[in-house]
């Protein structure tokens, strides 16, 4: 074998050995990086999962809050405004359109008076209910002096159950004034303010007119308290879909 020949057989092995080593060190360099992406996307899954559980605890915190604030009313007097609660809701879900739609439900003047408390409208109601009664007889057309007269005369002289159990279904003959205040009583009664505010909303004439602030105190604290209902299940069913971490 010549000279030449063995120089370019060494000078092959020596690319080959050259090539394995750089084939080694390649798949080295590759395997390290790809550890190091695993452990990048570990670390970056770890604080987002980390992130959306402190969203979510906040949002429950304020949401709480904001339950809270519901139960400041005390006595006759509505709860504090509800305004700074519900700024503190927002602030912890700014990016999300859900509970952004739901506090925009929110009736205005419970954020800037408060709302009264089911307990405040059941103790007014019955203040409403008597004086509803007396004016039973008023409506549209009937309103001079001589039918307040009649009208006081009847609530006082006629007999009316103060409550009835409500039917089933509404007829024609369960419109009627004093029915329809005993229907409402006996929901009050048994903590049904929605559907005593239902039969109220049915009351025609002056009965209506005396009612009809009670019956847009009620309506707001339902859509309130309907509102705060949905928060609390949505910040209940957000906490439990996010994963703690340790």
């Amino acid at each position: 074998q010549s000279l030449s020949e063995k120089l370019n057989e060494q000078e092959m092995q020596f690319k080959r050995l050259t090539q394995e080593q750089l084939d080694n060190f390649t798949l080295d360099i590759n395997t390290a990086y790809a550890r190091l992406k695993g452990i990048e996307q570990a670390v970056e899954s770890h604080a987002v999962a980390e992130e959306e559980a402190r969203k979510a605890h906040q949002l429950w915190l304020s949401v709480e809050a904001l339950k809270y604030s519901m139960k400041t009313a005390s006595g006759d007097s509505p709860t504090e405004p509800l305004e700074c609660a519900v700024e503190a809701v927002k602030a912890s879900c700014s990016d999300n359109a859900f509970t952004e739609a739901l506090v925009a439900a929110l009736p205005q003047e419970s954020l800037t008076r408060g709302v009264y408390s089911e307990e405040a409208l059941r103790a007014r109601f019955y203040a409403v209910q008597k004086l509803a009664k007396r004016v039973a007889m008023i409506d549209e057309t009937r309103n001079s002096l001589y039918q307040y007269l009649l009208s006081y005369l009847q609530s006082l002289l006629l007999f009316h159950p103060p409550q009835l159990k409500p039917p089933a279904e509404l007829s024609p003959k369960d419109l009627d004034t004093f029915k329809l205040l005993s229907y409402a009583s006996y929901c009050i009664e048994h903590g049904d303010l929605e559907l005593a505010a239902k039969f109220v909303n049915q009351l025609k004439g002056e009965s209506r007119r005396v009612a009809q602030d009670w019956l847009t105190e009620a309506r707001m604290t339902l859509e309130t308290k309907q509102v705060v209902d949905i928060l609390t299940a949505y910040a209940s069913a957000v906490g439990l879909g996010t994963t703690q971490v340790d």
